[in-house]
């Protein structure tokens, strides 16, 4: 039998919602057919089968929430995979009654391994365990959770059985891939019946739980009881709506302690009002709820702060006015005012790093390339697809990367590939008429660049008042990182090459 299984969805996408199935349990398939869409806050995923096979089991229906590495279906081999996965019930039955008196007579052990825990996530500190040695679990049971600086994540049982040994304790530092502990698949527990140590790790589970019948994370549980948080009143976004951390964080920052007897009238109060005769109640795409979310969790993580400019866009309106036939006749794309920025945006990262950087724990990496993301509006929300190594593209190749991009996104056909490892962005809110924004940080990113649109000012130049084609620009970066001095500097850079473009040409 083989598992298919959630993939790796892109830089900091840890979930996705479970699209239209294109197979049936019982279905026939071939290598590389696509068996289901997950749709995540930045693109589509298709899962393709890895191997010929018969579609046994689904697990994952549509519209529910996944995470990485959760099993959406069973595929077994050939045209009896059916059959044998209808047979597996009785077999595991049969050892269970056979293996009644302990865990010694159960199947193979089975390592029950860290998994990913995230792009540029390296370790993370074990944290309580929800089960013990002799208790049966499930498939896919959570049996401990681990942190990371960034998110809490569960490691899953890989079989159905018994915890045969726990081989990490509570605080342990652990890394991808590594055994935590042994699974004796099949096996029953020792000391009871298998209905009774059956259920066993769900009451666990239950009493894991500081609010009721809520669901949450042992962490969750901790902040909770640190902060006097009533858990039953914070949504949680983990699996199967499991309260994490992060979720009890975000409520005790934004005062959501347990309410008292006097504040209970008040609390009745933030349930949904009722819509009126001529509102309509619309519930938000997936896609803008994450949106929503990231935005906040970037203002809320980073020291942001904005810094203005301004920049005289005379020289490259009369150099664009200039070649711009000849330039359409030998590339076949018009010379944009974006590649402009993304040269200059290219050669201030040089000067200025810190901006190129971004704080990972308690490091600071700094990255020598310079992969560009850009900004772009869809029917669906904003995406930011990456121009990669701009610093060895011509203004003809970045033109040509962002045309090639904007249309994919709009088209819907943006791979993960393209959306993940940017290391600074470009937003231009000019193309609607934006005179003046601060732009929000991408995290986990250090800058971002707001380009405006480009207005006739009168302006000083020597002693005289002259109309000039000018834009404002907005440097957006994270105070912990960059300094002031280096922000500035930067946006200097910019300023610079724009309104002299010949500097980028002899690299200045």
């Amino acid at each position: 039998m083989t598992e298919i299984t959630v993939p790796t969805l892109g830089e900091s996408v840890s979930e996705a919602t479970v699209g239209e199935w294109q197979v049936s349990e019982g279905d026939a398939v071939k290598k590389d057919d696509i068996l289901v869409e997950l749709e995540t806050d930045k693109v589509s995923v298709e899962v393709r089968a890895e191997e010929d096979g018969v579609i046994s089991k689904i697990v994952a229906q549509e519209g529910d929430t996944v995470e990485i590495g959760a099993k959406l279906a069973e595929m077994g081999e050939g045209g009896g995979a059916s059959k044998a996965s209808d047979d597996k019930p009785a077999k595991k039955s049969e050892s269970k009654s056979d293996d009644s008196n302990g865990t010694s007579g159960g199947g193979d052990l089975i390592d029950a391994k860290v998994p990913v825990m995230g792009e540029s996530v390296a370790e993370g500190q074990v944290g309580q365990w929800l089960v013990q040695p002799g208790d049966a679990v499930e498939q896919d049971q959570a049996l401990l959770e681990i942190e990371t600086d960034k998110v809490a994540v569960e490691v899953p049982s890989p079989a159905a059985g018994v915890l045969e040994e726990q081989l990490v304790s509570e605080g342990d530092t652990v890394t991808p891939d590594q055994v935590i502990g042994k699974i004796r698949e099949g096996a029953s527990a020792s000391g009871g019946s298998a209905s009774k140590s059956d259920s066993a790790p769900k009451e666990a589970a239950s009493s894991a739980s500081s609010s009721g019948d809520t669901k949450a994370m042992p962490s969750a549980n901790r902040v909770a009881a640190e902060n006097n948080l009533d858990l039953s009143k914070v949504e949680g976004t983990g699996k199967d709506g499991r309260v994490t951390k992060g979720d009890a964080l975000k409520a005790v920052q934004s005062g959501g302690a347990a309410p008292s007897s006097s504040s209970s009238a008040s609390s009745s109060s933030s349930k949904p009002r009722e819509t009126g005769p001529r509102e309509e109640r619309v519930k938000m795409t997936r896609l803008r709820q994450t949106i929503a979310r990231r935005l906040k969790d970037a203002q809320n993580t980073a020291a942001m702060l904005t810094t203005y400019n301004e920049a005289d866009m005379s020289a490259i309106m009369s150099l664009r006015k200039e070649i711009q036939d000849d330039f359409v006749a030998k590339h076949g794309v018009k010379l944009g005012f974006m590649s402009f920025f993304v040269k200059a945006c290219v050669a201030a990262l040089k000067d200025v790093p810190a901006v190129n950087a971004e704080i990972d724990g308690t490091d600071i990496i700094y990255k020598n390339y310079y992969d560009m993301g850009v900004a772009v509006g869809t029917d669906r929300g904003l995406v930011v697809p990456v121009v990669r190594d701009a610093d060895d593209l011509s203004l003809a190749g970045i033109e040509k990367s962002i045309m090639n991009l904007g249309k994919r996104a709009r088209d819907g056909k943006l791979g993960i590939e393209d959306m993940q490892g940017a290391s600074f962005t470009i937003s231009n809110g000019g193309v609607y008429g934006s005179l003046l924004s601060s732009p929000i940080l991408n995290a986990p990113q250090s800058g971002i660049l707001g380009m405006h649109k480009i207005q006739e000012r009168p302006v000083a130049i020597n002693g005289e008042v002259k109309i000039r084609p000018m834009m404002y620009l907005a440097l957006s970066y994270d105070h912990r990182i960059v300094d002031g001095k280096e922000a500035v500097t930067f946006l200097v850079r910019v300023k610079e090459s724009l309104e002299n473009p010949q500097r980028l040409l002899l690299d200045i």
